[in-house]
């Protein structure tokens, strides 16, 4: 049986916080919205990546937190549990895999395809987390814990390297 994609709602274009939960509109490709939500993410990252490790820190934590407000929110306006095109947790996510990452455009590329194989693979606890934490705080959290995993693969062959 097909899955009924909900529309994207014309909102994304007219209210900012619709657009920002629509990852800057990036949910709202017609196919892989959630991959081309970590394809604008990269810009983003990259005006980040010069902060110091501890405000790189604070500003992933407030963004996370703003996130789950934002998705909480406009999933409860638009009637739909984690929309498709909802795609500020993949900013979450893939921020967290780049956490203390080195500065050198192979380990963004690697970033990308580690965060998008946890993010769709949903391993344990991933997956768990998918389909039990319901609200904002569940829409961010999977892809948050997608992106330690990744980030941790990360940091193990920046040491190894």
């Amino acid at each position: 049986m097909k899955k009924t994609i909900p529309p994207i709602p014309k909102a994304v274009w007219t209210n900012p916080l619709y657009f920002i939960a629509f990852g800057f509109g990036s949910g709202a490709m017609p196919i892989a919205p959630g991959t081309f939500g970590t394809l604008l993410a990269i810009p983003f990252y990259l005006l980040l990546r010069p902060l110091p490790l501890y405000a790189y820190l604070v500003v992933v934590l407030a963004f996370i937190i703003f996130s789950i407000w934002v998705s909480d929110r406009v999933s409860r306006e638009i009637h739909v549990h984690d929309h498709q095109g909802m795609c500020i947790d993949e900013f979450a996510g893939f921020f967290v895999t780049m956490i203390a990452a080195p500065h050198d455009w192979p380990w963004i590329v690697l970033g990308f395809f580690l965060f998008r194989l946890f993010d769709i693979w949903k391993p344990w606890p991933i997956r768990w987390i998918d389909e039990k934490v319901q609200g904002g705080f569940g829409m961010i959290l999977d892809d948050v814990v997608a992106g330690l995993f990744a980030m941790c693969i990360i940091q193990v062959l920046a040491l190894l390297q």
